[in-house]
């Protein structure tokens, strides 16, 4: 099956990275939690009989494509309604875009990175969305929420899971289904390195940002994240200690494989048996699916240990959302499009099920939205690169586990050029957990938040 010609990191750095703009100018200011006017609500809705021209953003590629071809069944639906669907670089034209108020679309596709930071430029969503409050991720909501008010419509969940090599774990004597803990997962590595003395099987992340970003899945497993709902920096906690710890004892056990997504060593070491247990998004399926040619079959996906025996066996890593800019010409058609594409079963198996584009659907996240995530309805079909595995199932099970986040705050990114760079010390046996904590803490505090 086909997937997306560009992997899941270059889209992400693009998401999360590309803030030069939109935090290096008057928004960053706006730090989640605070507005400096009113928010602009959005109630009403034009209903079956709409009639009037909307200009929707996305990005290029192949899941502009996607929503290319759900757009065309909200046509169907709605026949009235004209959709300017537009491949943007959004990175670089939507943040001055919501500033100035000139050219702006009626919705764009948006990180859930961005949103908290520029909400004051945002329609507040929060009526529409609460007949469907109670049916979507907890996570999703609270990353799309400042105030308590909702600014984005959410779309994609990404769960983390447990990928690994099926046949090196059974030659190792691994059974899949007891790997429950953290510290189940780092006795798995200890019998695949004694079976095989070259053996990393731990893949950890060699690139700064993405580090720091799978970091931040593993935090919010435990129901934390980098800063809380009023951009508070809360690293330094049981939380963070507990997760940095583990990377450091593996470290220390010559059990991690540290390199970057699916460059040219990951890829080798994935090929050649070094690294059989990668914890990473569900997005990681475009490895298998597409890259791993050696290997392909052979990799399979399960929910990600829990830190406590008993917890959440999944946390969020990256994600979008729709939003409306406040100065819109026609905000209740953007709704109602991004209603159908999220809401209705039309449109969000438009979007997840078998396409053109992707012949047995879109594989790389799940809907936010639980009633399109049930497991005995699958959108997409079992991955031929995984054996045949059902992953819907896998995907949304773990997906039910997420817990609830915070906004992500403005100065998320920047702050890698501490943690994300500490934590790779940390990986390179280089810092201690305290050492990464107290001096990202520092930083981050003094460098990014009181300069806010």
């Amino acid at each position: 099956m086909p997937q997306p010609t560009v992997p899941r990191r270059r889209v992400l750095r693009g998401a999360l990275g590309a803030g030069a703009l939109a935090l290096a100018g008057p928004l960053a200011a706006c730090a989640p939690g605070s507005s400096s006017s009113e928010p602009r609500k959005l109630t009403g809705t034009p209903g079956a009989s709409a009639k009037g021209e909307i200009t929707i953003w996305n990005r290029s590629g192949d899941l502009f494509k996607v929503f290319d071809k759900a757009i065309d069944a909200f046509r169907k639906a709605y026949p009235n309604v004209k959709v300017n669907h537009q491949a943007v670089d959004i990175d670089a034209k939507l943040a001055n875009t919501l500033i100035t108020g000139t050219d702006l679309p009626d919705g764009s596709f948006w990180d859930d990175a961005k949103i908290g930071s520029q909400a004051e430029h945002l329609y507040d969503l929060t009526d529409l969305i609460a007949p469907y409050r109670k049916q979507t991720s907890a996570y999703k909501l609270s990353v799309n929420t400042v105030d308590g008010r909702i600014y984005g419509v959410p779309w994609d969940l990404d769960p983390g899971l447990l990928w690994y090599r099926e046949d090196l774990l059974e030659d190792a004597g691994v059974d899949p289904a007891g790997l429950k803990t953290y510290d189940d997962l780092l006795a798995a590595a200890r019998a695949l390195k004694e079976k095989n003395s070259s053996a990393r099987p731990i893949h950890m992340e060699k690139d700064p940002f993405l580090g720091q970003l799978w970091l931040e899945m593993l935090a919010n497993q435990q129901g934390t994240s980098l800063a809380d709902a009023d951009g508070k920096v809360r690293l330094d906690s049981k939380e963070y200690r507990t997760i940095l710890t583990w990377i450091r004892d593996a470290v220390d056990d010559g059990l991690v494989t540290h390199s970057e997504y699916l460059k040219q060593a990951d890829l080798a070491a994935l090929e050649n048996g070094q690294q059989a247990l990668v914890p990473w998004a569900v997005w990681w399926s475009f490895a298998p699916q597409q890259l791993l040619k050696k290997t392909k079959g052979k990799w399979r996906a399960a929910p990600l240990p829990a830190w406590t025996p008993g917890g959440a066996r999944s946390g969020a890593m990256g994600g979008s959302s729709f939003i409306i800019p406040a100065k819109a010409k026609n905000p209740e058609l953007a709704w109602l499009l991004y209603e159908f594409l999220c809401f209705k079963q039309p449109g969000y198996t438009a979007v997840y099920g078998p396409s053109s584009v992707y012949p047995g659907g879109l594989t790389t996240s799940v809907p936010s939205y639980t009633p399109a995530r049930r497991a005995d309805k699958p959108l997409f079909q079992p991955v031929a690169a995984l054996g045949g595995q059902d992953l819907w199932k896998v995907a949304v099970d773990a997906a039910a586990t997420i817990p609830a986040a915070a906004p992500i705050p403005a100065w998320w990114t920047k702050s890698v050029d501490y943690l994300g760079n500490n934590l790779q010390r940390l990986m390179e046996g280089a810092m201690r957990p305290d050492d990464v904590i107290d001096d990202s803490t520092r930083k981050i505090q003094r460098n990014l938040v009181d300069r806010a």
